[in-house]
C-alpha cells in the first residue's frame, strides 16, 4: 500500500537546508506551496511526463464502456452470448467536454481528434485559447452540450468535490463521466445517485475519493460496492499515467528541468 507523504511546514521544519522538492509525476496537491514559496526552495513537477499514458488511458476506458467490452467479456467467459444486450455506443457521435487543457487535457483532445466526434474544452487558467482539437467554451456552454465530462484538473480548495450532486443536476443532457485526475475532484455518492436516476450514463474511474479500499468507512464501502457491481463503471488503481514509458519520461522531464535551473544537477 502506498503512503502519502504530505511536505508541509511541519515538514520542512526538519529541512533547513532543503534546496529543491522534486515531484515525479502530475498534481502538487501534497505539497503546501506557500510555505515552498515563503523558504524559497526550488519546486519541478513533471505533469508532462505521464500526459501520453494519462490520455491513452482515458480513451481506453472509454471506448471500453461505450463498447461494454467489461461487461460482455465477463458474460462470455460465464458462456453468456447476449449480442443485443451489449449494443454499444459510437464515440464519434458524442460531444467530449474536456475540464483543465493542460498536458493532460490537450493529449486526451489530440487523441480524440481521430475518432471524428466534437470536442469542447474548458480551462479557467487559459480561457480563449486557439487549438485545432478542441473548440475553447465556457464551463456553462460545456455543461449545456457535452455528452462526456472529462476531468484533468488538479486537486486544490476550489476543485474538491467539484462534481457534486449539484454539478450532476446542472448537466443538460445524461452523460457518461471519466475522472483520471484526482479522487477527491468527484463525490462518489453524487456519482452513484446520478447512475440510479439516469443522469449518468457510465462512469470511468481510475482515481477515488478514498483509494484505501480495505479501510473504508461504512458509509464509503456501500458507495464502492454499488461502483464495482456496476456494469455501468469501470473501474482502475490509479494507474492512468503509469506506465513503462511514463516513468521514464517524468524522471527524463525532471533532469531537464533542475539542468535549466541550476545549469547543471543539483548536488543531493
Amino acid at each position: 500500500m502506498e503512503c502519502k507523504t504530505a511536505i508541509d511546514e511541519e515538514f520542512l521544519a526538519h529541512a533547513p537546508s532543503l534546496k529543491f522538492i522534486a515531484r515525479a509525476g502530475a498534481g502538487l496537491d501534497l505539497i503546501d506551496l506557500e510555505v515552498v514559496k515563503k523558504r524559497n526552495t526550488a519546486l519541478f513537477a513533471a505533469n508532462e511526463g505521464n500526459r501520453d499514458a494519462v490520455a491513452e488511458h482515458a480513451l481506453g476506458m472509454l471506448l471500453g464502456l461505450l463498447a461494454n467490452i467489461n461487461k460482455a467479456d465477463r458474460e462470455v467467459r460465464r458462456g453468456i452470448w447476449n449480442r443485443e444486450g451489449n449494443r454499444g455506443v459510437e464515440l464519434m457521435n458524442l460531444t467530449v467536454g474536456i475540464v483543465g487543457y493542460g498536458f493532460n487535457g490537450r493529449a486526451t483532445a489530440q487523441r480524440l481528434s481521430g475518432f471524428g466526434c466534437r470536442t469542447l474544452a474548458y480551462d479557467k487558467y487559459r480561457p480563449d485559447f486557439l487549438d485545432k482539437n478542441a473548440l475553447s467554451v465556457s464551463m456553462a456552454q460545456l455543461m449545456a452540450e457535452a455528452d462526456v465530462i472529462s476531468l484533468h484538473v488538479p486537486l486544490t480548495n476550489q476543485t474538491r468535490l467539484m462534481l457534486n450532486d449539484d454539478f450532476v443536476a446542472k448537466m443538460a443532457k445524461s452523460f457518461f463521466l471519466i475522472n483520471i485526475a484526482r479522487g477527491e475532484i468527484v463525490s462518489l455518492p453524487a456519482v452513484v445517485r446520478g447512475l440510479q436516476n439516469g443522469k449518468i450514463r457510465g462512469a470511468c474511474l481510475d482515481v477515488l475519493e478514498n483509494e484505501k479500499i480495505n479501510q473504508l468507512s461504512d458509509e464509503q464501502q456501500v458507495v464502492f460496492d454499488y461502483l464495482s457491481q456496476s456494469d455501468r463503471v469501470i473501474l482502475t488503481p490509479h494507474v492512468a499515467g503509469w506506465t513503462q514509458e511514463s516513468y521514464v519520461k517524468i524522471n527524463e522531464v525532471l533532469v531537464r528541468q533542475m539542468v535549466e535551473k541550476f545549469g547543471t544537477m543539483p548536488p543531493v
